[in-house]
């Protein structure tokens, strides 16, 4: 069990790292992206370990990465300026 917590905390880290590295114009400041990741990740975690009642170590990390990913995409903002149409047009 700690070794799927611990490894899935690092795995939800460094998505959330490489994540505001690759879109930073698109996710807000690093200090509310990379918890956000980790807790993700720890939260699928513990969810995949109850519904597989201890399974494997990869299905766990995979349903790690699935919420964390889940979580980070919902920091995201639009890409580019949301173009509003006045009433009268």
């Amino acid at each position: 069990m700690l070794l799927e917590a611990l490894s899935s905390a690092i795995l939800g880290l460094a998505l959330a790292w490489a994540a505001s590295r690759r879109l930073p114009h698109r996710l807000p400041d690093r200090t509310l992206v990379l918890p956000t990741g980790v807790a993700g990740a720890l939260f699928g975690a513990f969810v995949m370990n109850i519904a597989l009642d201890a399974g494997s170590l990869p299905a766990v990390l995979l349903g790690a990465v699935v919420v964390s990913v889940a979580s980070l995409s919902l920091l995201l903002r639009p890409a580019g300026r949301l173009r509003r149409r006045s009433a009268t047009a």
